[in-house]
C-alpha cells in the first residue's frame, strides 16, 4: 500500500524502520513508491539509483563493490524493475525497465528492458 508513501532517509550501516540496511546512503537516489524487502542490503559505495515503483524482495543484496574480484561501479534498477527475494546484484549492474529477475538469482550482467532473467548466474529466459 503506497498510499502513505514517504522517500525512505536511511542512516549509514542502520536498519531502517522496514529493516533493510545501507551502507554510504549519501550515494543512494531511491525513486517513489518503490518497496524494498527486509533484510536486504545496500552497499552504495559507488553509486546506486532505483527508479519508481521497483521492488526488491526481501534478504536481497545490492554491491557496487566486490572484494571477491576487485570490481567497482554503480547499479542501476530502472523504473518498475522486480527483483525477487534473496538475489544478488553485483557491481557494474544496469537492470532494465519492467524486467523482472527471479528470486535467488545472481545477476552479474545487465539485464535489459522488458525481460525476464532467473539463475545463478541469471540467464535472460525472455525479452
Amino acid at each position: 500500500n503506497f498510499k502513505n508513501w514517504k522517500t525512505p532517509a536511511p542512516e549509514h550501516n542502520k536498519l531502517t524502520p522496514w529493516n533493510w540496511m545501507v551502507a554510504h546512503p549519501k550515494n543512494l537516489i531511491i525513486g517513489e513508491y518503490t518497496d524494498i524487502g527486509a533484510f536486504s542490503y545496500i552497499n552504495a559505495s559507488y553509486g546506486v539509483k532505483i527508479e519508481n515503483r521497483v521492488q526488491i524482495g526481501s534478504h536481497c543484496s545490492i554491491y557496487t563493490e566486490s572484494t571477491i574480484d576487485n570490481k567497482k561501479g554503480s547499479v542501476r534498477i530502472k523504473t518498475n524493475a522486480k527483483i525477487g527475494s534473496h538475489s544478488t546484484i553485483m557491481p557494474g549492474i544496469t537492470i532494465g525497465e519492467n524486467a523482472i529477475i527471479g528470486a535467488h538469482s545472481f545477476v552479474n550482467s545487465d539485464i535489459p528492458p522488458n525481460s525476464i532473467a532467473y539463475g545463478v548466474p541469471a540467464k535472460i529466459k525472455k525479452i
